[in-house]
């Protein structure tokens, strides 16, 4: 084969030796893939249609011995690099052009540990696989609500889930990690061993390194739970429905979590036909303690005005953290997805979010308003890396069209709606959606705090002093 072009971390082309490259190949126990080799542009397509980039070398690690390979033979070559857990990151970073794309989304295994409640996670794993290997013993982890995201990226900027309110984030849940630093060496990380690292890796995204493993606590859950979705028609008035929602969580136990969330009902089969299209309000909550609880106590969401459509009941936990699955697909549309943390939904809150809501610039967009609170924010911002947790609600514009020639326009739309809710805001974003980290610095500081930031960065500069983990939402190390 000839010399291999490649992109470097500053920029520039440069050629590895087709000798180098070889050895580099051949020394993996999984496969690697050049782009002429087949399956490579399957291996190189990830969730969001938005990205279309080309990797000079995927890696398809079978194992830590191949991650740490990949790290030497990236950092050696000052290659650029991209970690690819489940592919399913909405800003695209799972991939790069030119560079050597880490894959480990056959590492995804999962071992349950039900006498301790404890589960340990591979590197690439996804919500699905760790949710159907606890709940074989009634337990789970407190993950996301989309059983197609990878483990490793949800976790290390926080990770949301329907567990929120009454066991706290992914984050949270972990008790240690196994982590290949940019030197090469494998460390694990917890409470009592290389806890700088640890406290770095609960919020402070990939920045570190690449997670090969992760222990959560478990916690009991199901195998039934309640689920609450009336959907209401989205109209002027809906204002109302919000601050009816706003209210009632302010009040309700810890047991419920809940997302208001402004769309239309999806072109999908799951969805009567008749009614595909329909702009529309849903108050959505999941309870997860016992069902005849669960249903006298979402019943006032259920009653906030008339649903032309109710999918509330008794649901098996991972029928829950599917639902949304068909309305996600990998590679169906495009996707720019921003968020701000809000102190307040007040009135005038509550009123520019619905005009935004009537004005979206696809049916596929969705504007979610999820409620926090519990145990959540309860931790102390200076506990992990993830900083303050005080704000009530996150408003999160999951703006998704279908036509690359709208590009310009929903994202245009996405950056303006998330403007307009800055008063309202201290300014911080959950990270696992910040668009493209376009406000750089000044958006990390105000998700993360100014001391926890600058710890941060400390932090980078002990691990990572080159930055060879770049592709994230990236703090620059010291110098």
């Amino acid at each position: 084969m000839d010399d291999l072009r490649v992109t470097t971390l500053e920029g520039p082309e440069a050629a590895i030796e087709s000798a180098a490259v070889e050895e580099f190949r051949g020394g993996l126990r999984g496969p690697s893939l050049l782009a002429a080799d087949a399956g490579y542009d399957e291996a190189r397509a990830i969730w969001n249609a938005s990205t279309d980039k080309h990797p000079a070398i995927i890696a398809q690690c079978s194992g830590t011995a191949d991650v740490i390979d990949a790290v030497n033979f990236a950092r050696t070559h000052d290659l650029q690099l991209a970690v690819r857990g489940g592919g399913h990151n909405v800003a695209g970073n799972a991939m790069c052009d030119g560079g050597l794309v880490i894959d480990l989304s056959t590492m995804n295994g999962v071992r349950v540990d039900p006498a301790a409640r404890r589960a340990r996670v591979s590197g690439g794993a996804l919500l699905g696989d760790v949710d159907r290997e606890t709940q074989a013993f009634g337990l789970a982890a407190p993950l996301g609500v989309v059983s197609l995201t990878g483990v490793a990226g949800l976790t290390l900027c926080g990770g949301l889930g329907w567990l929120r309110r009454n066991r706290g984030m992914a984050c949270d849940a972990l008790v240690s990690v196994d982590i290949v630093t940019a030197d090469g060496t494998l460390v694990t990380a917890s409470q009592t061993e290389n806890a700088d690292l640890f406290w770095g890796v609960r919020g402070g995204g990939g920045n570190f390194g690449v997670v090969t493993s992760f222990e959560f606590e478990l916690y009991p859950v199901g195998p039934m739970v309640t689920l609450c979705a009336p959907f209401y028609p989205l109209n002027r008035d809906s204002g109302d429905i919000i601050r009816r929602w706003r209210d009632f969580m302010a009040e309700a136990p810890e047991d419920i979590s809940s997302n208001c969330l402004l769309w239309s009902i999806p072109a999908h089969p799951n969805f009567p036909e008749e009614l595909q299209g329909t702009p529309v309000i849903i108050a959505a909550a999941v309870h997860t303690g016992p069902h005849e609880d669960g249903e006298r106590l979402v019943q006032p969401l259920r009653d906030l005005g008339k649903p032309i459509l109710d999918l509330s009941g008794p649901a098996p936990y991972t029928g829950v953290q599917t639902a949304f699955d068909p309305l996600f697909a990998k590679g169906e549309r495009q996707n720019y997805w921003k968020s701000l943390y809000l102190d307040t939904l007040d009135d005038d809150a509550v009123e520019r979010i619905v005009a935004r809501a009537l004005d979206r610039p696809s049916p596929w967009a969705l504007i979610a308003l999820w409620h926090l609170g519990g145990a959540m924010n309860r931790v102390d911002p200076a506990a992990t890396a993830l900083g303050e947790r005080s704000a009530p609600y996150l408003f999160s514009l999951d703006t998704s069209w279908t036509d690359p020639d709208d590009n310009e326009n929903a994202i245009a739309w996405t950056r303006a709606a998330w403007a307009e809710m800055k008063p309202f805001s201290r300014g911080g974003a959950y990270l696992n959606f910040p668009g493209q980290g376009e406000e750089g610095e000044a958006l990390l500081r105000a998700s993360y705090g100014s001391a926890n930031y600058d710890r941060l960065v400390e932090l980078k500069t002990k691990y990572d002093p080159t930055n060879l983990f770049r592709l994230n939402q990236n703090i620059l190390p010291s110098g």
